[in-house]
């Protein structure tokens, strides 16, 4: 075999290895947690838990343990599941036939004999796992590395830009934002680059006196230092750090806490805002990532170091517990919205009714996974 092709063969190896393993890593931890709060919660309730499964199709290797719960991991890796007594499949649809037969013991441990309550709070406890996964680990980050104190000063202006045309001045330091304070440049990038398009209202110091400032981030398409675009809010602010400038101020417990739940809400607001501006035109559908998007990401951080894999376990994290709340059947939001119907009703919505709602939802999630890999192929084939 030619040599050169023994070290493409290499190539593509390490490549793989490279972006499977770190997304594989990235996911698991994603997933167990999503799926460990549903079952914390569904044994706090008293309800049977049958499985508890990392990935889907054939089990590869599992026990049981003392409550007779089957723990395994399967061989598609692309997500989980926790099935309880009473489900008739993994997405927990229920049979009414099954659940008519059942003994009056049985029913004390049927999930679909819970009340209303109950339910919502086993099912809503899986995207909130997620949430207190990603401000556990953005909250650890602080107290490891510390919190970035950059100064948010204005060194040069780009000419003609958003910033030169509302009245910022070398020198400024931006202090405020729609009043939330600003501690570093990273602070107002952050919020610049969420709200393109909005006035934000600015309060720089400036020769020692407070001015106040309006301005509008422009749209503008940017590189990350991985090559990835986005598009994002920009003003035109240019920033130079000084020698000694760069640092982080070392955060206790409870503000490292706080931290973390910003970010989490930031995440959250700024999805929101994103899709927002889908619905109104101005944002870009191509910017939706799926499976290989993530994989990609997952490669680009392991080869910048493990803390950028834990800060994207830690981004994905809030992403889908934010994503499976959504009211669409097959999700968590979808059996949300079915309880929340019947605690309007008093009664359940039919197996009909609710099979149906199955359905159109898994064609839902099935044209947003295709639409999504699109994206990615189209970004990969492009780069």
């Amino acid at each position: 075999m030619p040599e050169y092709f023994i070290h493409s063969i290499n190539a593509l190896s390490h490549g793989l290895l490279g972006t499977i393993v770190p997304f594989l890593f990235v996911l698991t931890i994603v997933v167990f947690f999503h799926e460990l709060g549903h079952f914390l919660v569904a044994r706090w309730a008293g309800v049977k838990v049958l499985t508890f499964s990392l990935g889907f199709g054939p089990e590869l290797a599992g026990f049981n343990d003392r409550h007779g719960t089957r723990w395994k991991i399967s061989a598609i890796p692309l997500g989980g599941y926790v099935k309880f007594f009473g489900d008739d499949s993994e997405a927990s649809t229920p049979s009414t036939e099954t659940l008519a037969a059942m003994t009056a013991e049985e029913r004390e441990g049927s999930f679909h004999h819970k009340s209303v309550g109950k339910r919502t709070a086993i099912v809503a406890a899986g995207p909130v796992a997620n949430f207190i996964l990603g401000a556990l680990i953005f909250a650890g980050m602080a107290l490891y590395y510390g919190k970035p104190s950059t100064i948010a000063r204005v060194d040069g202006l780009v000419a003609e830009s958003v910033a030169a045309n509302a009245g910022f001045k070398v020198g400024d330091v931006v202090v405020d934002i729609d009043g939330s304070a600003i501690q570093s440049f990273a602070d107002m990038q952050r919020i610049v680059a969420s709200n393109a398009g909005s006035e934000l209202g600015f309060k720089v110091k400036r020769d020692g006196a407070i001015v106040a400032l309006k301005a509008t981030p422009a749209l503008r398409e940017v590189k990350d230092p991985f090559g990835n675009a986005h598009r994002i809010g920009v003003l035109g602010i240019e920033h130079k750090a000084q020698v000694g400038e760069a640092t982080s101020a070392s955060v206790g417990v409870l503000e490292a806490l706080k931290i973390g739940v910003e970010q989490v809400w930031y995440i959250i607001s700024s999805t929101f805002k994103f899709l927002g501006s889908l619905f109104v035109g101005t944002g870009n559908p191509a910017e939706v990532s799926g499976v290989i998007g993530i994989a990609k990401l997952s490669g680009q951080a392991a080869s910048a170091g493990f803390q950028f894999v834990i800060n994207l376990c830690a981004i994905l994290s809030v992403s889908i517990g934010l994503l499976n709340l959504f009211p669409i059947p097959l999700l968590d939001g979808g059996h949300l919205l079915f309880y929340s119907a019947e605690a309007l009703r008093g009664r359940p919505l039919s197996e009909r009714t609710q099979e149906v709602g199955f359905r159109i939802g898994l064609g839902l999630v099935l044209m947003l996974m295709v639409f999504a890999t699109y994206n990615d192929i189209l970004r990969i084939a492009g780069s």
